[in-house]
């Protein structure tokens, strides 16, 4: 028996060494990172230290299952072979390591570990391959197949065990019972992370205040399965129990109810055109009114000045998806899930179109990709558009790229195809050529200086001068001059200024309302209060003097009681922003930032996260 001990200290060494090496791997992928956020060294040679806890805890979990077998196989036979034991190390070998490269490949662009909810993307992997560039692609595959390869061939040299296993010499009954008792009291202690009242989770990781180190710590086998878990478990209100849940809809109720029903006209005309241009990706800081650098997008700049800007403007979750249920239905972004995975919950929200379509609006909705990402395009169909146009249906011959069609194609396109429209018309276009794989027509002098996200920022300079030749097109039809322009973007991205996920910085964008209907005293102003993107519906339906009322998370800004705040989920946590502080919470960590006076912090605090647990647990009720 003191032979199956020894190998499975020998698979526990091989295992950690495994997770050590791919952490390296991982940190040589993104070294410029360290760099630019100027990471102490020590900080990264520390962070291997503080990894083996979730590493011995995994390792442990690993583990059970050889040496189960190896026990009771010496037990029944001392004689027994386990070179069988090699399958199950390279399928460990081979699902770890793959773990590992999809981290590194959505990381750059998300900066987030692996998660269900990217793993929920891998329902079409036509979208996956589509929406990463091939070199990075066959990189990613090149990697895992070599050290899938290398650390299979160390086990077979080094780590497996051969025959004879047991001890030679006799063993009393009660020596193998009492070993295997031992062992795995220790695999178990192992798994637990300690004899603590609290088992060890993920948060064991996050030790220092360098997001990127923090996050290379956690295990990635141990953080995915146990954001999994987790996710499995949305009808478990724990996860955001911060209250009693009747408090918590007592405190959103107040957030949400409108005081007054006063709201002030922006409008020169009576039901306008609507136009949204749906901005893929765009950060403000993009844009130099909103502190961005004046070379990215100076046609937007221009734009301002026959428009209204809003400056605190923000987006309350990453995804595309996400964005199109809170512009067309009022809802905040969700933690883990996004509404538009739920169909079965569709009928919860109300829409916007369909309330337009009450008072004689036309709907459309035009994108130069596929649909089928995020099944965004089974949320438009039950919103009952009158018309949605993806790259399938275009049949000009233009360029493509792998998304789809490039936006200095598709915009000036999308003028002539709304001239065809009925009147009025509420559509939109979403651009696709600020999404990886950035693969644009290259038709300007590329700026040199970002940092990172250089590609990024080069197709936004290239999305500005699409924008530029749609509205030069669109200012020559008949329409131009009845139609309202809402430019706002999805969600933002991480940029030239590496802003931290967590943080309303990273979350604010772009949204400029631009046109003839815009009356006179507003264009080249700003607008500066708070404003979250769930707002859109009920500011649009309260300019066309339509009740909004069933729209419970969407405000109307121009009502003269606008409560200002904004929110962004976090899968375990929040963000909450007033004009009198913000703070960003996370159950695992604490307060990542709070500047909030201590005198008002305790209602703030707890107003937003009723607001995160309540929006939690409606959802789970649709």
């Amino acid at each position: 028996m003191k032979k199956v001990v020894y190998t499975l200290f020998k698979m526990l060494i091989f295992l950690l060494l495994l997770f050590a090496f791919m952490r390296v791997v991982f940190l040589a992928n993104y070294w410029h990172l360290v760099k630019i956020e100027s990471i102490p060294y020590v900080k990264i040679l520390e962070s291997f230290w503080r990894a083996l806890p979730l590493d011995i805890a995994t390792s442990c979990y690993l583990l059970l299952l050889p040496a189960v077998v190896m026990m009771i196989g010496v037990t029944i036979n001392k004689d027994m072979s386990f070179r069988f034991l090699r399958y199950y190390f390279y399928l460990v070998v081979a699902v770890y390591i793959l773990i590992v490269m999809g981290e590194i490949g959505i990381y750059g662009e998300w900066r987030t570990k692996l998660s269900h909810k990217a793993l929920v993307y891998l329902r079409h992997p036509a979208e996956v391959v589509n929406t990463a560039k091939t070199q990075q692609i066959v990189w990613l595959v090149s990697l895992w197949a070599c050290f899938t390869l290398l650390f299979s061939w160390w086990y077979v040299r080094w780590i497996e065990p051969h025959k004879n296993v047991s001890d030679k010499r006799p063993r009393s009954l009660i020596a193998y019972p009492l070993t295997f008792i031992v062992v795995l009291g220790m695999m178990f202690i192992g798994m637990r992370g300690g004899l603590g009242a609290i088992p060890i989770s993920t948060s064991k990781g996050y030790f220092c205040s360098y997001k990127m180190v923090n996050e290379m710590t956690v295990n990635p086998a141990y953080n995915i399965v146990e954001n999994i878990l987790n996710t499995k478990k949305m009808d478990d209100n724990a996860h955001f129990d911060y209250m009693n849940a009747a408090m918590a809809k007592k405190r959103t109720d107040a957030l949400n109810a409108v005081e007054c029903d006063s709201t002030v006209s922006i409008l020169k005309y009576k039901n306008p055109n609507i136009v949204i241009i749906l901005l893929e990706s765009w950060s403000a800081d993009l844009i130099e009114s909103l502190g961005g650098d004046p070379s990215i997008t100076p046609n937007f700049r221009e734009m301002e000045a026959e428009g209204l800007l809003f400056t605190n403007f923000y987006a309350s979750a990453n995804r595309s998806q996400q964005a199109i249920a809170s512009i067309y239905g009022g809802l905040p972004g969700l933690p883990v899930t996004t509404i538009t995975n739920h169909p079965e919950k569709y009928h919860a929200l109300p829409s916007l179109t369909k309330y337009l379509d009450s008072i004689g609006y036309y709907s459309s909705f035009y994108f130069g990709g596929e649909l089928y990402y995020g099944n965004i395009l089974s949320y438009l169909r039950y919103n009952k558009f009158d018309k949605i146009v993806e790259a399938k249906d275009i049949h000009e011959n233009f360029k493509r790229g792998k998304l789809g069609i490039h936006d200095t194609d598709m915009l000036p396109w999308y003028v002539h195809e709304l001239s065809k429209h009925p009147r009025p018309f509420f559509s939109t276009v979403f651009t696709v050529s600020t999404h990886s794989p950035y693969d644009y027509p290259k038709i300007f002098e590329e700026l040199t200086w970002p940092q990172i996200e250089k590609p990024y920022v080069n197709s936004a300079r290239y999305t500005d001068i699409a924008l530029k030749m749609f509205l030069d097109e669109a200012k020559k039809q008949e329409w131009y001059d009845s139609t309202l322009f809402v430019f706002v973007a999805d969600h933002s991205h991480s940029t030239y200024k590496n802003n931290r996920l967590e943080s309303f910085e990273h979350h604010k964008v772009p949204m400029l309302l631009y046109g003839e209907p815009l009356i006179d005293s507003l264009k080249g102003k700003t607008y500066d209060k708070i404003v979250g993107n769930t707002d859109i519906p009920a500011t649009l339906l309260a300019q066309l003097g339509l009740p909004h009322d069933e729209f419970y998370w969407s405000k109307d800004v121009f009502n003269v009681c606008y409560k200002p705040f904004a929110f962004f989920e976090l899968s375990g946590g929040v963000g909450w922003k007033t004009p009198e502080g913000e703070f960003v919470y996370l159950n695992n960590y604490g307060y990542i930032k709070n500047t909030i006076a201590d005198s008002i912090s305790d209602s703030i605090i707890s107003d937003g996260k009723a607001y995160m647990q309540h929006h939690f647990n409606l959802f789970n009720s649709y």
